[in-house]
């Protein structure tokens, strides 16, 4: 078990809110096609909120993403993506990730948190890794993280596939999904 009073030691890091910059940072995923290869596509993030106080182990993250944004790179899968057959991106319009702990164990920074996903919330469990802090030309205190995670696409209810004549079926079910993220520590 993971010891939260104790504060670990981050370079550059600051308390307070920080704000996602949509400008420079992504949400890919990728998953497993025809069992051979892997699609790779993004989504638009809404927003993106951390509430860090003095202990980041004791942080709060909120995140949502516009699901009708994914773009694999291909209009029509696109538009499959969308349809009721994958997200019903207008019925859900949107994912959101709620953390619910950070921890520290074995080196690794892990956020703990509920995954809402096409009207199921699940639990996941994001590796986060810190690119660093520093300040832009403009002032602006920014932070630079990665963070990956896997999750089964059918425990969303993520369910349509289709057999292979080869054997096996066209989209896998475990999901990578990869965070490039930015943020800006506000201004009181």
């Amino acid at each position: 078990m993971t010891d939260t009073t104790i504060a670990p030691e981050i370079a550059g890091y600051k308390p307070g809110t920080w704000v996602l910059d949509p400008a420079h940072s992504d949400v890919q995923f990728s998953v497993r096609h025809m069992m051979i290869s892997k699609v790779r596509g993004t989504f638009g993030v809404k927003s993106a909120t951390i509430v860090a106080p003095e202990n980041p182990l004791e942080a709060q993250i909120t995140a949502t993403v516009d699901v009708a944004s994914v773009d694999t790179r291909d209009e029509n899968r696109d538009a499959h993506l969308r349809s009721a057959d994958f997200f019903d991106a207008e019925t859900y319009p949107t994912m959101e990730f709620r953390s619910t702990g950070v921890r520290l164990e074995g080196g690794d920074f892990l956020v703990d948190g509920e995954l809402s996903l096409h009207g199921v919330t699940k639990p996941v469990t994001f590796t986060v890794e810190f690119g660093g802090f520093g300040t832009d030309p403009y002032g602006n205190y920014k932070a630079g993280a990665t963070a990956k995670a896997v999750i089964n696409r059918e425990d969303f209810g993520l369910t349509w596939n289709a057999a292979l004549e080869t054997g096996g079926v066209l989209v896998g079910k475990d999901v990578t999904i990869e965070l490039d993220l930015q943020g800006s520590l506000q201004q009181d």
